[in-house]
């Protein structure tokens, strides 16, 4: 591992322990050369991750449009930002479990609205009504009578 103070490649490993839920090491290293120290993380690499939009053009996967569109929908919400996190996790880890290099923006925009009916309704609502594209009230009624009904 490279210096990121002086840039010699001769480093040692201090300490090594979990991080993340046992998903990542975290490592503690100390440059041979200059002394200084400094972390890094060690990840499994997964597979990469192609999104199928609703135009049929395909990006690669971006966790940070999952967590912008949880983090609107529950503005002013009492969801607290470990909920957020675990939801996002959840969701990740759900789309990953799939196996498949490609997955539809559909596929994961179920999956949220599903967590987010589990941890606060006003967020669902507010999430759905973005992503189904409601066109008028009575759509918007028509989905808050499903959900008044559970």
């Amino acid at each position: 591992m490279k210096c990121p103070f002086c840039g010699q490649s001769d480093t040692k490993v201090i300490d090594s322990r979990p991080a993340d839920d046992n998903s990542s090491i975290r490592r503690r290293r100390q440059c041979e050369r200059c002394g200084k120290r400094f972390t890094t993380y060690e990840k499994l690499e997964t597979m990469p991750l192609m999104v199928i939009k609703k135009d049929n053009s395909r990006e690669a996967y971006d966790r940070s449009k999952i967590e912008a569109g949880i983090l609107h929908s529950c503005h002013k919400r009492p969801v607290s930002p470990q909920q957020i996190g675990l939801m996002i996790d959840e969701i990740e880890n759900q789309i990953f479990n799939r196996e498949e290099r490609e997955v539809p923006t559909s596929a994961i925009g179920e999956l949220v609205m599903a967590k987010l009916k589990e941890v606060d309704e006003v967020a669902y609502v507010r999430f759905a009504s973005v992503y189904r594209e409601f066109k008028d009230v009575n759509t918007f009624m028509e989905e808050l009578g499903k959900l008044l009904k559970k």
